[in-house]
């Protein structure tokens, strides 16, 4: 077996949004996808989900963050129109706060009805929403260098995105609970160390070889190379509530690959922790997100996230200069400050006392994209 990875001569960002489907009048998911779609026929950027209350919007191939920017904005305003003609509702967020997962529709497509007739509970109860960015890699090799090395921040990119405080009505106590639900598939969570692209094709044909997946597109870790894209794509974030904190994680994301990748065009050894300090972190972000205290060598000793973004930030800068990305990421700093979405969720419902009213908020961050500060 074979899998070419397609080089990808420069550091391209794709980004991909999952939008909440939502009745106007209760603030419910509701299975309006089929209608949605079919408004857009012929759109290869709006794409269905797993579950009929949801839809996917993607870019094209572009070269900076401000052009992502532009490129979903246009999509996300004209998504708006239609919605509105249409008598649905937007918002983008790790979970919806009080709609049931027995209550979603599965998408009647072969790939997703063998998902839930192999996986089942685990699969069904996927009312989850991500955000996922490509960036481009010049070989199969550096990729999984890349990987590796990117796994050590797979705490940082979740915290700054944590959206999802509740789950079915309840306030669960995490800053993403999404992860948490996500990771209940036998393919998804925290990837494994592999050694080098050869490795990753063993990988591959041992589990396809098995039926245990039929294509990449079936291995959902938190981050995965992308051989048909020549990419490295990290999936560990919750949806954004506001599109200019997705373009700031995405020029975060976009400096934080070229970083590693010119390291790695150097010769230096790229930084990685061992898996059990990485899936301390991971659990500690997905708890307490920027506020949480991570492991930082094999001693034990800890730092507070947020101070460790910052230190990476001051890194990143000159990198996501050469980028033309600088404005973008330095909206790190306001989301940091400002605290991520699941905050301002918790703010809201602890003013209002009202899920629908966080609900709301989401909706009008979206609209606006501005975030909710009381």
């Amino acid at each position: 077996m074979s899998i070419i990875f397609h080089s990808s001569p420069r550091p391209t960002v794709g980004v991909e949004l999952e939008l909440q489907l939502l009745d106007p009048e209760t603030g419910e998911l509701i299975n309006a996808a089929p209608r949605l779609l079919d408004a857009y026929k012929g759109k290869p950027w709006v794409k269905p989900e797993l579950i009929q209350s949801t839809i996917e919007i993607n870019t094209g191939i572009c070269e900076t963050a401000a052009e992502a920017k532009k490129d979903l904005k246009k999509k996300l305003d004209d998504l708006h129109k239609v919605c509105d003609r249409l008598g649905i509702a937007l918002a983008m967020a790790g979970t919806h706060p009080y709609s049931q997962f027995s209550a979603q529709v599965i998408t009647p497509d072969e790939r997703y009805q063998k998902l839930v007739d192999r996986v089942q509970w685990p699969a069904r109860r996927l009312m989850i929403f991500g955000l996922h960015v490509h960036v481009g890699v010049s070989s199969g090799e550096k990729a999984i260098a890349i990987f590796n090395s990117l796994t050590s921040f797979i705490p940082h990119l979740l915290a700054l995105s944590a959206s999802s405080p509740y789950w079915m009505s309840e306030d669960t106590g995490m800053a993403s609970v999404r992860v948490k639900v996500f990771e209940s598939l036998p393919t998804a969570g925290l990837p494994y160390r592999l050694i080098n692209w050869a490795e990753f094709i063993r990988f591959m044909k041992t589990l396809i070889g098995a039926g245990a997946i039929s294509s990449i597109r079936e291995v959902w870790w938190d981050l995965r190379p992308h051989p048909g894209f020549g990419t490295v794509e990290v999936r560990v974030c919750d949806a954004m509530p506001t599109l200019t904190e997705v373009i700031s994680l995405t020029a975060f994301i976009q400096a934080l690959v070229v970083w590693l990748s010119d390291q790695y065009d150097e010769g230096i050894y790229l930084p990685t922790y061992r898996h059990w300090i990485v899936r301390e972190n991971k659990w500690r972000a997905a708890r307490w997100s920027t506020d949480a205290r991570i492991i930082v060598d094999e001693n034990g000793s800890q730092r507070l996230l947020s101070e460790d973004i910052e230190e990476l930030l001051t890194k990143l800068i000159p990198v996501a200069k050469g980028l033309k990305g600088e404005k973008e990421i330095l909206g790190i700093r306001d989301m940091v400050r400002q605290g991520p979405s699941y905050s301002r969720q918790r703010r809201v419902f602890k003013q209002t006392g009202s899920l629908r009213a966080v609900v709301d908020s989401l909706i009008k961050e979206l609209r606006e994209d501005t975030p909710t500060i009381l």
